[in-house]
């Protein structure tokens, strides 16, 4: 929690989450940031309806769930946005 990847973070779950909730959120994030403000810590609501490790099966439909999970992880790990 004393890290702030949250903009980063908020860029890899717009590419792979178009759920409006994803939206508000990282729009949230960038305009806490430029302002100079944490954006950190989250409630649990808040990462289960955004982040996209937590909403992988619907994600990644098809997949059992630890595949799914995987499977964004290793989009993740490649990711440069």
């Amino acid at each position: 929690c004393a890290h702030e990847y949250t903009a980063s973070n908020a860029r890899f779950a717009l590419s792979v989450d178009a759920d409006p909730a994803v939206k508000a959120r990282a729009e949230a994030v960038f305009a806490a940031r430029e302002r100079g403000e944490p954006t950190v810590p989250s409630t649990l609501g808040e990462e289960k309806a955004t982040n996209p490790f937590l909403r992988a099966p619907r994600l990644r439909p098809g997949l059992p769930p630890h595949e799914a999970f995987a499977a964004l992880r290793s989009e993740k790990d490649v990711f440069r946005g």
